[in-house]
C-alpha cells in the first residue's frame, strides 16, 4: 500500500467519523427539541384542565354528544331548510319556521335565506380581497429591493404591510365594529386592511425576481419610475399576482364566515345560532351549503389560476 493511498484511507475514515458524530449529534438535538415540546405540550393542556370549570379530560369522553341532536328526525327537513319550504313538523317554534326566513324578489319568487345570507358571505370576501389587490400591488411595487431605491421608503412600506397582517381580522373587525357597529362593513373592513398585509408581502417578494432588462431599457431612455412599473414590470408579474389574489379569495371566503359568527353578518351568525340553539337541520343545511359553495369557489379559482399563469407552473418539475 502506497503513501497516498494510507492517506487517502486516513482521510475518507476521519471525514466516515466526522459525519457520523454530525448525524448523532443532529439526532440527539432533536430529540432534545421534540420532548421538550411535549413536555411543554403536557403542562399546558394540565394548566388549561385545571383553569377550566368544566375539566377538558373529564369531559373528552362526551365530545361527540351534540351529534345526538345534530342528526335530524326526518331527513328532509334539511332540505326543506335549504329552500325554505314548510316543514310538517311545524309546531310554532323556530326550529322548523323555514318558510318565515324567504327573501322575496317579486311576487311569489324568493331567494332562500340562507342563499341571501352565502351570497353576502361571498360579497364580503370579493369585496375585501378587492380592497387588499388595489392596494398591495402599489405597496408591493414600492417595497421591492430592486425597484425602488430608497431604503427608508421600504422599509416605511413593509412595516406598514406587516402591522396590517400583524392583528386577526377579529381583532380588527371589533375596532371598527365600535366605529360603523357590527355588520359586513366591519367585516369588509377587517379583512380588506388583512388582505394589504397579507397580498402586499407575496406581491412584493414577486416582484424583486422579475427580469431587470425591461427597466434597465426603459430606464435608458428616460422613463420614470411609474412608466417603468407600468410597461417593463407589471406585465411580467401580473398573472401571479392575479393567482395569488384568486388564492386570497378562497380564504376570505372562510374568514368571513368566521367573522359572521362574531357579528360580521352572512352565513356564519346563522350558523353560530343554529348550533347555539341545537336546531339539527338547519345547522346541517347551512354546513352543506357552506361545503358545497367553498368548494366551487376553490375549484373555480383553481382553474382560473392555470388560464393565468399556465399548466406548466402546477408540474413537478423533471
Amino acid at each position: 500500500m502506497t503513501l497516498s493511498t494510507t492517506i487517502h484511507s486516513e482521510a475518507t475514515r476521519y471525514q466516515a467519523d466526522a459525519w457520523r458524530r454530525q448525524t448523532s449529534l443532529r439526532r440527539f438535538y432533536t430529540a432534545l427539541g421534540v420532548g421538550l415540546l411535549l413536555v411543554a405540550m403536557v403542562a399546558t393542556m394540565w394548566f388549561a384542565d385545571e383553569a377550566n370549570a368544566g375539566h377538558f379530560f373529564e369531559r373528552l369522553p362526551h365530545m361527540l354528544d351534540f351529534l345526538s341532536w345534530l342528526i335530524p328526525k326526518d331527513w328532509n327537513d334539511v332540505w326543506r331548510a335549504l329552500f325554505d319550504i314548510a316543514s310538517p313538523h311545524d309546531k310554532g317554534t323556530q326550529e322548523f319556521n323555514f318558510p318565515l326566513g324567504r327573501v322575496y324578489i317579486w311576487g311569489g319568487f324568493y331567494i332562500p335565506e340562507y342563499f341571501e345570507l352565502m351570497l353576502t358571505t361571498v360579497n364580503v370576501a370579493l369585496v375585501s380581497t378587492f380592497i387588499g389587490f388595489i392596494f398591495a400591488v402599489p405597496f408591493s411595487f414600492i417595497a421591492a429591493r430592486n425597484l425602488t431605491p430608497s431604503p427608508i421608503l421600504r422599509l416605511v412600506v413593509k412595516r406598514f404591510m406587516e402591522l396590517l397582517r400583524a392583528f386577526p381580522e377579529i381583532v380588527i373587525a371589533g375596532l371598527f365594529a365600535a366605529i360603523v357597529s357590527i355588520g359586513p362593513v366591519a367585516a369588509i373592513i377587517a379583512i380588506g386592511l388583512h388582505s394589504i398585509g397579507a397580498l402586499g408581502k407575496l406581491f412584493y417578494e414577486i416582484n424583486e425576481n422579475i427580469d431587470m432588462r425591461p427597466e434597465e431599457g426603459l430606464r435608458a431612455v428616460g422613463a420614470n419610475w411609474i412608466e417603468r412599473v407600468r410597461f417593463a414590470d407589471l406585465p411580467q408579474v401580473l398573472p401571479n399576482l392575479m393567482s395569488y389574489t384568486l388564492l386570497r379569495i378562497e380564504i376570505n371566503v372562510r374568514i368571513s364566515t368566521i367573522m359572521g359568527a362574531v357579528g360580521g353578518g352572512g352565513i356564519g351568525e346563522e350558523l353560530k345560532l343554529a348550533i347555539s340553539r341545537g336546531f339539527g337541520a338547519k345547522t346541517l343545511a347551512l354546513v352543506l351549503l357552506l361545503f358545497v359553495t367553498i368548494f366551487l369557489v376553490d375549484q373555480f379559482s383553481a382553474w382560473l389560476r392555470r388560464k393565468l399563469v399556465g399548466e406548466q407552473a402546477f408540474l413537478m418539475s423533471a
